[in-house]
């Protein structure tokens, strides 16, 4: 593996995950994808040559395992993305706390235990990415959404304290900031927004490698990325 970049993406699947797989493995990288149901990466595996992980990335137990597993197939990762989120919709009043406490631990919780785990391996060999996926609940919170805008404000403050800790030691820290809906194959919104009024994920995908690919004298630590038909 002398060489060659490791790359993993947690809370893998279709969509942006599976455009960052393609991405990824076409520069070159060796990439592990990590999923609670591993079985559904089959084919993206078949196609890319990926390898896929089972990892509830809530638990510590089944994170430490999983950095373990893709340290020993391919090496420390060059790069980390953090992909799942999990949220509860409906009035403030009328939110099952258990559930709400669950979407947390997703969006927020296994963000923290994915960023330690990634930090520990690239502290020790001086180099890394992690990238945050965010979203526009990141820095707004709407109405009938407080567990997801709990969980990304969580997450956006995880990731800037992790930049403020490990960027002066050679780890790039990056929060991607998703505001719009992700296109996906047969989406009814596309013809209701008009074209390019959803984000393809192809191209967020080229966004999170040029900012691995960014030279550490202009490392950015957040990127707000919104289709031009999207409101400010």
């Amino acid at each position: 593996m002398a060489g060659t970049e490791s790359a993993l993406i947690v809370g893998a699947g279709a969509g942006l995950s599976a455009a960052l797989c393609r991405l990824f493995v076409g520069e070159g990288m060796a990439v592990a994808l990590a999923a609670r149901d591993a079985g559904k990466l089959k084919a993206l595996c078949d196609e890319t040559g990926a390898t896929a992980h089972s990892c509830d990335a809530t638990d510590p137990a089944a994170v430490a395992g999983l950095f373990d597993a893709v340290a020993a197939a391919q090496g420390v990762p060059d790069v980390v993305v953090y992909n799942p989120s999990a949220r509860v919709r409906g009035p403030v009043a009328e939110l099952d706390p258990a559930a709400v406490s669950k979407a947390l631990s997703v969006t927020a919780f296994g963000g923290f235990l994915v960023g330690q785990a990634a930090a520990k391996g690239m502290t020790a060999r001086g180099s890394g990415t992690i990238l945050f996926t965010g979203a526009s609940a990141s820095v707004k919170g709407f109405a009938n959404s407080a567990s997801f805008a709990m969980g990304k404000f969580a997450l956006r403050g995880l990731a800037e304290s992790m930049a403020r800790e490990l960027q002066p030691k050679n780890i790039h820290i990056v929060h991607v900031i998703i505001d719009g809906g992700i296109a996906k194959a047969d989406d009814p919104r596309a013809a209701e927004r008009g074209p390019d009024g959803l984000l393809q994920p192809q191209e967020i995908a080229r966004t999170y490698l040029h900012a691995h690919r960014q030279h550490r004298s202009t490392w950015t630590f957040e990127i707000a990325l919104r289709p031009w038909t999207e409101k400010f």
